[in-house]
């Protein structure tokens, strides 16, 4: 029986892709930012058998924000639950589900159920937050469908590499230099300027021009979330012609001989742009080749000037 007050609606979209494919999708948060444009970056914290806490970073009317949320997680019955832990007013719960369907091999049905209820049962509120509701769920669903679609047909676009360099000094020196990206230019060669926002502590707007082996300089623009001292997590919004997702994380792990400081990026190659930039001949393996290369380059660099600052606080300590 439904409580009183309490209003259950239901939005669905009809996705090119298999059902098993879109549950993986939505499941596995490390890929929420390759469907929802908005995500920066999700972190996942398993709480029991189906059971998790998610905490998201993404951006709203262009400023990075975050929440929390639990989750249950059903790969048999392609279903997940989720509950907002503290919702905002005029909301007092809001919780829902996510039930995909297999239509036709290759096609699925998504339907997004929402349950909620406003703060004293207020007819004035529950009619804002049906409307919110509706809108919202109506705008992500079209996105999803659109970004899964793409992210289906590009897996064999998209890779992930990682490079690690060992340094003899601290990670928190380490995560300074990298977290310090203010001070890059007068640091890094390979950049030119860079502006650095951080309104609130541990989410960063980063956007810089960095200067290519041929002396072409390239803007990017990217947003960080912040982990003292151990990881910086990222997500280029502003991207070169040969990619059309770029994101990656730092990480600082402290072991016996210091500490070891890593690179990861996940890249999808932009094959509308292949011909245009490396000649009409280059193949989609060409442009992974190259891209790869590219950022190895510049993030080795980095991480190699990282470990000469640290190092040289470590011996400036001893």
């Amino acid at each position: 029986m439904t409580q009183p007050g309490l209003r259950e609606v239901e939005h669905e979209i009809t996705i090119s892709a298999p059902a098993t494919a879109v549950y993986r999708l939505i499941a596995e948060v490390r890929n929420w930012p390759r469907i929802f444009p908005p995500t920066i970056y999700v972190d996942q914290v398993p709480e029991g058998p189906g059971e998790e806490r998610i905490r998201i970073w993404a951006t709203a009317n262009g400023e990075a924000k975050n929440w929390t949320s639990r989750r249950t997680l059903d790969a048999g019955g392609l279903r997940i639950t989720f509950r907002q832990e503290i919702p905002a007013a005029p909301v007092a719960a809001m919780g829902g589900t996510w039930i995909i369907e297999e239509l036709a091999p290759g096609e699925s049905r998504v339907r997004l159920l929402h349950d909620y209820r406003a703060i004293d049962d207020d007819p004035a509120s529950l009619a804002w937050i049906d409307q919110a509701v509706d809108r919202n769920s109506r705008s992500e669903l079209a996105a999803l469908k659109k970004n899964v679609e793409a992210a289906h047909a590009a897996e064999d676009l998209t890779f992930s590499f990682e490079d690690t360099v060992q340094i003899d000094g601290s990670a928190k020196d380490v995560y300074d230099f990298v977290n310090e990206a203010d001070r890059w230019p007068e640091r890094l060669p390979h950049v030119a300027t860079v502006r650095l926002a951080e309104d609130t502590p541990g989410l960063q707007e980063l956007e810089m021009d960095t200067r290519a082996k041929d002396g072409s300089v390239h803007t990017t623009k990217s947003y960080r979330v912040t982990f003292p001292h151990h990881k910086i997590a990222y997500k280029q919004t502003t991207l070169p012609g040969l990619m059309t997702l770029h994101t990656g994380y730092w990480t600082f792990a402290e072991n016996e001989d210091g500490v070891a400081a890593s690179s990861q990026h996940t890249v999808t190659i932009n094959t509308d742009n292949i011909a245009k930039v490396l000649g009409d001949q280059a193949t989609v393996e060409d442009a992974k080749r190259y891209v790869h290369t590219a950022l190895s380059t510049n993030s080795t660099a980095t991480l190699n000037h990282a470990k000469a600052y640290a190092e040289g606080i470590a011996r400036a300590e001893n």
